[in-house]
């Protein structure tokens, strides 16, 4: 997947709006840094730059703020994001097999994104559906009680 930062007009006018309806309210980088991601997917560095200089902030304070919250994302991110559960109950019920069908179908470790921007693959924590352990999310959708061969079907969908 191509990381090259590029944006359009409109993804700028959008930044820069957000960031103006922020300038007065208390503590606004969490704010500022949500409706970033919201608008470009990720946090690329120019991004981050316009918002510390927005701020008047060290851009390594903002980037501390980045890396410390998992919800923030330093690269570009599929359109289809997979998460495999490894919390306790998934991972002893075989999530980690899970996990290994996955990479070796998709090519890519836990974090990448494949090539053509369709999955990221993640793994995750607890995601509160253990009785259907082991348990993978694509998007919004929950996928329980599967086998390392149901991954193919699964992904089919999403294709």
């Amino acid at each position: 997947m191509d990381t090259t930062f590029t944006d359009t007009p409109s993804q700028a006018a959008a930044l820069k709006a957000e960031l103006e309806k922020l300038k007065d309210v208390p503590g606004p980088l969490m704010a500022a840094l949500q409706k970033a991601q919201d608008i470009y997917g990720y946090l690329p560095f120019e991004v981050q730059s316009q918002i510390a200089e927005f701020f008047n902030v060290p851009l390594q304070d903002l980037y501390g703020v980045v890396t410390f919250y998992s919800q923030f994302h330093l690269k570009p991110r599929g359109q289809h994001k997979i998460g495999v559960c490894l919390g306790t109950a998934c991972y002893v019920k075989g999530s980690g097999e899970l996990v290994d069908r996955l990479k070796r179908t998709l090519k890519l470790e836990p974090g990448e994104t494949t090539p053509d921007g369709r999955f990221t693959l993640e793994v995750t924590r607890c995601v509160g559906c253990c009785g259907l352990a082991p348990v993978i999310t694509v998007n919004e959708d929950v996928y329980g009680k599967l086998m390392p061969d149901d991954v193919d079907k699964i992904l089919k969908k999403y294709q």
